[in-house]
């Protein structure tokens, strides 16, 4: 039997090279200028991830959601690290912390023009969390945990995923914003919104995964 499966597997391989191929005319289509002109945004890639493939976009939130709360889950009934050894020197502290403001720097400036060039939500909540990792390398983990608990940043992660979603839904029934003016800081709907609410999701995911494994893996 392995060898008919293999000779199945080759005459499938040299039919995919026999076939000719299907795909229609698009010499008269730019699917470029179609998705700019569909979402309202000059960036294509963030219409198609936030418009287009809306759908898919709403479960990668969710599956980063549940990542998030699987790491507390699993870790949660270990024994706490007691060691946590942390950069004491001036000069890496400097060094982090200065990588750290140029980092959430950037990632605000994702957030919010994601929609007009290339950046968009992840990008700046993966910023953002690299910020948050810099500051937690030459912090305090005790005060790491302060500052999330007095911010509420657990809730604000809730809050924003539901509001992702909610406006995720309403956008794929139908219900739009005006897109304004192409090229304009507001401009492209409802897009420019789920740009802040993925980065505020991210970043806040990373710091809660990042306190969990300071606290039962330890920092270095």
């Amino acid at each position: 039997m392995k060898w008919v499966y293999i000779a199945a597997g080759i005459a499938l391989y040299f039919i995919f090279l026999i076939m000719p191929n299907q795909a229609s005319d698009l010499e008269d289509i730019s699917i470029v200028a179609s998705v700019v002109q569909d979402s309202g945004i000059p960036n294509a890639v963030t219409g198609i991830i936030l418009r287009n493939r809306l759908y898919d976009t709403i479960f990668e939130v969710v599956v980063f959601t549940i990542a998030v709360m699987g790491a507390r889950f699993l870790l949660a009934d270990e024994r706490l690290f007691c060691a946590i050894y942390q950069f004491t020197d001036e000069p890496s502290i400097i060094l982090a912390r200065l990588g750290a403001t140029i980092a959430s720097l950037v990632g605000i400036e994702l957030a919010i023009r994601g929609h007009l060039s290339p950046g968009g939500g992840f990008a700046a909540g993966v910023a953002g969390g690299t910020a948050i990792g810099l500051v937690a390398i030459t912090s305090s983990p005790e005060w790491m945990q302060e500052i999330y608990q007095r911010w509420h940043a657990a809730k604000w992660e809730k809050v924003s995923v539901l509001i992702f979603i909610v406006l995720a839904v309403i956008t794929l029934a139908g219900v739009e914003l005006p897109h304004g003016a192409l090229g304009a800081l507001v401009s492209g709907g409802v897009i420019p919104l789920l740009n802040i609410l993925v980065a505020v999701k991210v970043a806040l995911g990373s710091w809660a995964v990042i306190l969990v494994f300071i606290h039962y893996r330890g920092l270095l």
